[in-house]
């Protein structure tokens, strides 16, 4: 479980699809093999790791879900070590399960915040809400509009200066998870709809 607190952003030294070597210098203090890592927005199990960087495996299923395919050596990505019991949680509960990817459609300055819109399949659209959580590559951030086939985020200089999205343009894949209590609430109350109530 994560927070969607980006901790740093890594640097890509390798990847073949199946193994992936991420350079890092913050994550790495008290990094363990076998430990949970969000790797822009991926929920991933360190491997291997060195003084300056570690490993991850992913499988077919990680790439079909996630920008990952485009990844390549240097590119950046949000991480984000799982949260220990005691510490605060400055974002949202994120678990690390990508949903779908989505596209920028646009940034746009409005004074010292970016305006950014993301195009995103119908499929998962219907879960994202005004000033509701999401979960983009990895950072927990908050959905100020949503149209009919986009949501629009409203970046703050901070977020913006610690986190990939300074990296991104227009037409840029991204990660995308939504807030996994809607996914709970339509399952509970699927089997009720259509539903009178009458008992009579």
């Amino acid at each position: 479980m994560f927070s969607g607190i980006v901790e740093e952003v890594g640097r890509v030294r390798s990847y073949d699809m199946q193994r992936l070597v991420i350079e890092a210098k913050n994550v790495l203090s008290d990094l363990r093999v076998s430990d949970s890592i969000s790797v822009a927005g991926v929920c991933l199990t360190v491997i291997e790791k060195d003084d300056n960087s570690f490993s991850v495996d992913t499988v077919p299923e990680t790439v079909n879900r996630s920008n990952f395919s485009s990844l390549k050596p240097g590119d950046g990505v949000n991480l984000e070590r799982a949260l220990s019991y005691g510490d605060r949680v400055g974002g949202h509960m994120v678990q690390g399960h990508v949903d779908a990817t989505g596209t920028i459609r646009s940034m746009e300055r409005d004074g010292n915040s970016v305006w950014l819109e993301i195009e995103c399949p119908e499929a998962i659209l219907k879960y994202i809400v005004e000033k509701g959580f999401i979960s983009v590559d990895g950072a927990s951030l908050t959905v100020t509009r949503v149209t009919a086939d986009s949501f629009f985020l409203a970046i703050i200089p901070f977020t913006l200066e610690n986190t990939t999205l300074k990296e991104r343009e227009v037409g840029s894949g991204v990660n995308i998870e939504v807030d996994v209590t809607a996914k709970y609430v339509e399952k509970f109350v699927q089997p009720h709809l259509g539903q009178t109530g009458d008992t009579a």
